[in-house]
């Protein structure tokens, strides 16, 4: 133990003596400097600008030690006469007088010489003059806590005696310390004037006292807590107000003293009361030090000493007391908000908007070392209280938000202290997440007996209204910062905006998990409602106090967060049909609001709505469960549950046609089409399976439908993209086509055709299946590709023409063998020959027929489609009929080949000649246009 602490204090005396070399060479500075501007005084007063000696005098030069408290400093003699001359009246001869002015001009224009460099310190100095006294006054120091810990060991003499002679051992350092410094001992404070004598030695007097103190008490009990504490009191504000002449070393010496002599002195039965008393009334004494002196350092490390004793007793104590150390906690966030920082550290850059630059920017503010173990030295004891601290004498959580409440009231105090309001929030839904867990494991071991639970001390298994009041609190913190100093901050607003609009409604529904009532929850559904309209509110407050321009991405985390807490409410007030009906309502309630006011933050609350219908009914698609769910085809629950979300969607997009964003017009546009297609299709299955919603594959009809619907949509789309363009309908109708081509070539080509699947055609011969699953869609497909002609891209009009093609193909193909095969049709059942014979016929006909309508609408891609039936015709007839035809069959099926094939090459000959003539009859020179006679 006692290497480990002599290892920790020479890092520290280390680090303390850096800086200390530091402030020594700056001073050396400025002497050197006055002492230049002296030397020009003497010269010629007018030499010297007043700004300089301004600046010489002010700030700077009043760190500068005055005679008589600088060790080994002596008063210069000479420098009060030479004032005194420069100020009296000189009696000048009229004849002398232009004699002298020339010598006061020459005098002035001289420039003086420069002050010589001060002499860098040699490694022999540094370490034999700074190492030696350092390591000295920490033997000192170890000694009086050494001798301290052996009254405790030996008896010798009696402890009294002893602790007697540890405090004169300490008051006698103290005392010696105070003499170099006022220059009783003038020859060693000059030889070691960088050696930090005096502070070193005040350090080691400072510690000796703190551990005999502490054990005449804690130890030994000659003296009450009362006693203790007061002299405790009198040695830490003895230390620190030395500090302010002897720097900011000396403070954080002796603050690492108070906090480690507990450590070396050691009791068998320690009070939490005494440790906590004794470590906060030297955290709120660093703090007044530091204030007055502007230290950044020893604060923060104070922080860290405290918050490292508190989590270390509340991990290893038992039982556990929290009630000192939470005193203590709060005792060190009030000294952080009304002692240490000063108001120095409030310069914010005025008018810096938002952006991801900005907001690393502004996680840097000083003081950063402050912020940053304060955050630290509140949240780690507080989550560790909740895990460790199971039968203490209050209520861990209680606790707990007491602590992230105070830390997030000083991050709405401070412009510097972004990171306790951070860690706030973060630390509150932590931990109401981990009592929560910890209710229920608690519980679940007692085997849910809640009377067991209760018995237990220290635990509420119930903490909603805390939780609750939690959450409330960071919307007034919030709400304080935004009205204060929002206007001028606003990056920090907009972190404050996000924590209003998070925290509370993470806390809420951590709480409404683990305690609430999934029925119907008053309590939550209402807080929900309460804290959708307080960040509304507060939105509005923003607008009405000027601050629109600056907070505007403030005001829409304010808006998002009131619509994602009045979802809460509705959640936990209602659900089913109900629920999603309302959540829709909502959404549609906020577009209606952009008629009051432009907030950009609105519309997007009817996407954010869409979203959430549509998860409603990914996780439950019948809206009202399936045993609540009608049978009766179209007027059951999915109309209003689909339809009526569905039809807000068109009605906002409709509504906002002409709002200025460009986004949200297209996602609402695109959520709109999506929803109408949902509620369609939710509607066909319903009533294509016999009023049963269920995750079996559809069947050959149901698809149908469904493509049917997406030709239709991509239709809709276009049509809706020439009279209003926008790339939502643009590309949403091209993404319909293609989903809808899909559909064919993996479902109504593969898995749902009758051929591989078996389904019954139906009985009648034309109006049957593969009507709705071929014909139909091929249909659609083909008007599809005719009005989308120079409408959209040429390849995708190809792909819907060769689509609609290859539907009609298999509806003839399949109609074929249907006529000889009967109702079923699948493959199992073999090929016939006049079957085989009829293929060719029906596939040699629609090869002549798709070439007479592609010469009809000069379409080069349908002429193509018929060469490719043509030559699959002929591959079969050579193949197939070849092998399987016999008899008279065989020849007419290749005497039908040849006589179409010779009336397509004269077809093609005339077409050809035909292009000729036009391309001739285009390139011969019109009257008029050749060259004039004359």
């Amino acid at each position: 133990m006692f290497e480990v602490v002599l290892l920790i204090l020479l890092v520290v005396l280390f680090a303390v003596g850096r800086g200390t070399g530091n402030r020594i060479d700056r001073l050396e500075k400025e002497v050197a400097k006055l002492s230049e501007q002296l030397q020009m005084l003497r010269q010629s007063p007018d030499a010297v600008p007043a700004s300089s000696i301004q600046s010489a005098t002010g700030e700077d030069a009043a760190a500068i030690p005055t005679p008589g408290e600088a060790a080994g400093s002596q008063q210069p003699e000479e420098a009060t006469p030479a004032l005194a001359a420069m100020d009296a009246p000189q009696v000048v001869a009229d004849g002398d007088a232009v004699a002298a002015a020339e010598i006061a001009d020459m005098e002035t224009l001289t420039p003086a010489a420069p002050a010589p460099a001060p002499a860098k310190e040699s490694l022999e100095s540094y370490l034999g003059a700074r190492w030696a006294v350092w390591t000295g006054g920490l033997a000192l120091a170890l000694g009086g806590l050494f001798l301290v810990r052996y009254s405790i060991e030996s008896g010798l003499l009696g402890p009294g005696v002893r602790l007697i002679l540890a405090s004169l051992f300490g008051l006698a350092l103290i005392g010696a310390g105070e003499a170099i410094r006022r220059k009783a001992l003038p020859g060693i404070a000059a030889l070691y004037s960088n050696a930090m004598i005096p502070g070193i030695l005040t350090a080691a007097g400072s510690l000796s006292l703190f551990g005999a103190i502490y054990a005449a008490h804690g130890v030994y009990g000659f003296i009450g807590a009362t006693a203790a504490f007061t002299l405790l009191a009198l040695v830490a504000f003895a230390t620190l107000g030395l500090s302010l002449m002897h720097g900011q070393a000396l403070a954080g010496l002796g603050l690492a003293g108070s906090m480690i002599t507990p450590l070396l002195v050691s009791s068998t039965s320690p009070s939490p009361w005494t440790l906590f008393g004794f470590l906060t009334l030297s955290l709120v004494a660093t703090s007044a030090a530091s204030r007055l002196r502007s230290w950044r350092i020893v604060p923060a490390l104070a922080n860290l000493g405290l918050g490292g004793w508190a989590f270390v007793y509340v991990a290893a104590a038992s039982p556990t007391e929290l009630t000192p150390v939470t005193l203590a906690l709060l005792a060190m966030l009030a000294a952080s908000a009304f002692i240490w920082p000063a108001k120095a550290f409030e310069s914010v850059p005025q008018g810096e908007q938002p952006s991801p630059g900005a907001f690393l920017r502004v996680l840097t503010r000083p003081p950063l070392s402050m912020a940053k173990t304060l955050s630290f030295a509140t949240v780690l004891p507080a989550l560790a209280m909740l895990i460790a601290a199971v039968g203490s004498d209050i209520n861990p959580f209680y606790v707990m938000a007491a602590l992230t409440a105070a830390l997030a009231g000083v991050g709405a105090g401070r412009h510097s202290m972004v990171w306790p309001a951070l860690f706030a929030a973060i630390g509150a839904i932590l931990g109401t997440a981990l009592q929560v867990q910890i209710a229920e494991s608690l519980l679940a071991m007692l085997g849910n007996s809640m009377d067991d639970a209760v018995a237990i001390p220290g635990i509420a298994f119930n903490v909603m209204p805390i939780s609750l009041g939690l959450g409330a609190f960071f919307v007034f913190a919030g709400l304080f910062f935004l009205q204060r100093k929002g206007g001028g901050d606003p990056l920090l607003a907009t972190i404050w905006a996000g924590i209003m609009a998070t925290a509370p409604l993470a806390i809420a529904a951590i709480s409404y998990f683990g305690y609430g009532d999934y029925g119907r929850d008053w309590a939550h559904g209402l807080y929900g409602i309460a804290l959708a309209a307080a960040l509304l509110v507060s939105a509005e407050m923003q607008v009405r106090g000027g601050r629109r321009d600056s907070l505007t991405l403030a005001i829409d985390l304010l808006v998002a967060g009131s619509f994602l807490a009045l979802a809460f409410g509705l959640k936990a007030l209602t659900s089913g049909l109900t629920l999603t009906l309302l959540l829709a309502a909502a959404g549609f309630a906020y577009v209606l609001a952009t008629r009051l006011r432009d907030w950009r933050a609105l519309p997007w609350m009817m996407v954010a709505a869409s979203f959430g219908v549509l998860a409603r009914i990914a996780w439950e698609p019948t809206i009202v469960g399936p045993l609540s769910l009608g049978k009766t085809p179209v007027f059951n629950a999915l109309l209003p549950g689909y339809g009526i979300p569905a039809l807000l969607a068109i009605l906002s997009a409709y509504l906002l046609r002409n709002w200025p964003g460009v986004r949200v017009r297209n996602a609402l546009q695109a959520l709109a089409s999506l929803m109408g297609l949902l509620t369609v299709a939710i509607l066909v299955r319903h009533a294509m399976n016999g009023g049963v919603l269920t995750e079996s594959v559809p069947t050959l009809g149901e698809q149908s439908i469904y493509t049917l619907l997406l030709t239709g949509l991509s239709g809709v789309l276009m049509t809706l993209d020439l009279k209003s363009p926008s790339p939502v309908f643009r590309y949403g109708s091209m993404i319909a086509g293609c989903i809808a081509a899909l559909n064919v070539l993996f479902l109504h080509l593969g898995v749902l055709n009758p051929y591989f699947s078996g389904e019954s055609t139906g009985s009648w011969p034309f109006f049957n299946l593969l009507l709705i699953g071929y014909l139909l869609p091929a249909a659609a497909y083909a008007g599809l590709a005719y009005y989308a002609r120079d409408k959209r891209p040429q390849p995708y009009v190809i792909m819907l023409a060769v689509t609609g093609s290859v539907l009609a193909f298999a509806w003839a193909t399949l109609s074929v063998r249907r006529f000889w095969q009967g109702e079923f049709i699948s493959d199992w059942k073999g090929f016939l020959q006049g079957e085989t014979y009829s293929y060719s016929v029906v596939w040699l006909a629609i090869g002549v027929g798709l070439l007479a309508l592609g010469s009809r609408f000069e379409a080069k891609s349908i002429r193509l489609a018929s060469a490719a039936l043509v030559l699959i015709s002929v591959a079969k007839a050579f193949l197939i009929d070849m092998s399987h035809l016999e008899g008279v069959l065989r020849a007419l099926s290749f005497i039908g080949l040849g006589f179409v094939l010779i009336g397509i090459g004269l077809f093609y000959q005339k077409i050809l000649s035909n292009s000729r003539k036009t391309e001739q009859a285009g390139n011969e020179v019109t009257p008029g246009s050749g060259p004039d006679p004359a």
